[in-house]
């Protein structure tokens, strides 16, 4: 079975709250043994349950970072 682990390395900003307390933030996460990445997703107020989402590379994150800045807003 595969070991699943994490460490919240960063708490890199809180984009939104729901009424139940759960936040969509961005963190630095490392799963596992592996290098952390920064991760977007829904945290419980105590950080051990998790909805889905989505994980990036420095790179990943710079190049969306880029395209964000482009659309008009």
């Amino acid at each position: 079975m595969d070991d699943f682990s994490f460490n919240i390395e960063e708490n890199v900003a809180v984009i939104s709250s729901s009424k139940g307390g759960w936040n969509l933030e961005l963190n630095k996460v490392a799963w596992g043994d592996r290098p952390a990445k920064y991760d977007l997703r829904s945290w419980s107020p105590d950080h051990k349950k998790m909805g889905k989402g989505l994980t990036f590379t420095d790179e990943e994150l710079k190049a969306l970072k880029e395209k964000l800045a482009a659309l008009p807003l």
